[in-house]
């Protein structure tokens, strides 16, 4: 099955990717690699998941955050890639930021919203390595923000 039907099966459309809110860029190419930068908790229509896990947000939320994160990132890749998913050849690392009190330790869990969606629209392909990290406050208080290393055919 094909990346785009993936996307259809999980009933996910591509949203227009967020432009970035400060001096960088939203992605890099170089060589056979595609560096997409940090993407918050933000859905389609502007609207941001804001809190902090272990506070205001549970897991199960924290999760949903996540799968915004990664839906952005593949909003951002699929730009990077003029519309051609199918230049990917592997995701190779997500790195996840998850807004949480200092006893909060379910970093892992939260990611898991990321890696599922990555993995299910990427297939075998979409198998990744990853690094989940508490952060004691992210960009306009969202409550995930992850980014991503992509290998190009």
């Amino acid at each position: 099955m094909s990346i785009y039907e993936n996307l259809k099966k999980l009933n996910i459309e591509i949203p227009k990717p967020p432009d970035p809110v400060g001096s960088y860029v939203a992605y890099k190419k170089t060589s056979n690699l595609l560096f997409i930068s940090g993407q918050i908790s933000i859905d389609a229509n502007g609207n941001i998941t804001k809190g902090k896990l272990g506070k205001e947000l549970t897991v199960d939320e924290g999760q949903a955050a996540a799968k915004l994160c990664a839906i952005n990132i593949i909003a951002q890749a699929n730009k990077a890639c003029d519309e051609r998913l199918e230049t990917i050849r592997n995701c190779i690392k997500l790195t996840g930021y998850v807004n949480s009190t200092n006893e909060f330790n379910d970093q892992p869990k939260v990611i898991n919203g990321a890696s599922e969606i990555i993995s299910a629209v990427f297939g075998e392909n979409g198998k990744h390595t990853r690094a989940a990290i508490s952060a004691n406050s992210l960009p306009l208080d969202a409550a995930v923000e992850i980014d991503a290393i992509f290998e190009l055919k």
